[in-house]
């Protein structure tokens, strides 16, 4: 059934794209440029220095224990955004350094987007506000903080992974292995994107010819749900001076979108990682963050 589904949904879209070319390379280009201009500048350096890290370290962590590791991992997961942190879990996990139900925990925890492009691309180029970025920012990861606390008093009488510098990978060009490592996930992120912006405006092509009364509103939470950097834009332009703008867009930065989800579904399906705490702490983090944000910082 699942896959008569996804067959039919491939049939679809396959033909909108026949029917709307033009609109397909309209959607391409608008996804390419929001991948180089609000993305790809913040997150290519982070990933190839934090993967140079990881492997400079790695003798390092023979001896760390448990607290030491999570702070880490959660320290370059929040200053390095997705899929930073999912690709420095699946790091350790397959370096011996967590154990798989660990690693599956911090999968869900070690989640959230760059500083850089809240504080840059959403608080100073879409929102002109020089506080928003930072109350989000520390909204979001006093969530997760208090989360990674909760599963480390879980976790800490389990033992570590027995780990001995023998057994621990030693790289000969740790820089060089670095960028090659980043390569994949660069290109991971950057084709789901363009991929998610180009259907989301095919789609809406598609509803506004069979529907031509649609309501904006539904066009831009299709928007958001399947790409958010595009959904944040057309937010953002629709509603530029309304009271609950804050709010939605802490909620469209807290849901993220299908095409962020996605690339962890995929990073973590290359290190046969669950993702059932992931979508877990996301439902969770939906309701908590933006709910606290409503309560005492909407103006």
């Amino acid at each position: 059934m699942y896959a008569t589904i996804q067959i039919a949904l491939c049939i679809v879209l396959i033909l909108l794209l026949l029917l709307f070319p033009q609109t397909a390379h309209h959607g391409t280009d608008l996804g390419l440029t929001l991948f180089m201009d609000a993305l790809f500048p913040y997150l290519l350096p982070y990933l190839i220095l934090t993967q140079w890290l990881l492997r400079l370290t790695a003798p390092m962590r023979t001896k760390t224990k448990r607290a030491s590791l999570y702070v880490q991992a959660y320290i370059i997961s929040a200053l390095g955004g997705y899929p930073t942190g999912a690709t420095t879990i699946v790091y350790l996990k397959n370096s011996g350094q967590l154990h798989p139900k660990e690693a599956n925990f911090l999968l869900a925890v070690c989640h959230a987007p760059s500083p850089l492009f809240v504080l840059g691309f959403v608080s100073l180029d879409l929102l002109h506000s020089n506080t928003f970025g930072w109350l989000f920012l520390c909204l979001l990861h006093s969530f997760n903080i208090c989360c990674l606390i909760t599963g480390y008093f879980l976790f800490r009488k389990s033992d570590l992974p027995s780990i001995s510098i023998h057994n621990t990978p030693l790289y000969s060009a740790p820089f060089s292995e670095s960028i090659k490592e980043t390569a994949p996930t660069i290109l991971l992120v950057g084709t789901t994107i363009i991929f998610f912006t180009t259907i989301q405006t095919i789609v809406q092509q598609g509803l506004d010819k069979l529907i031509p009364k649609l309501p904006h509103t539904a066009e831009l939470s299709i928007a958001a749900i399947l790409e958010v950097t595009n959904g944040l834009k057309m937010t953002v332009t629709a509603f530029p001076s309304h009271s609950y703008l804050p709010l939605l867009v802490v909620l469209l930065l807290t849901m993220q979108s299908i095409s962020i989800h996605l690339q962890i579904f995929v990073i973590a399906k290359s290190a046969k990682l669950s993702v059932r705490p992931y979508i877990k702490f996301r439902l969770l983090s939906i309701i908590i963050v933006p709910t606290i944000y409503a309560l005492f910082f909407l103006k």
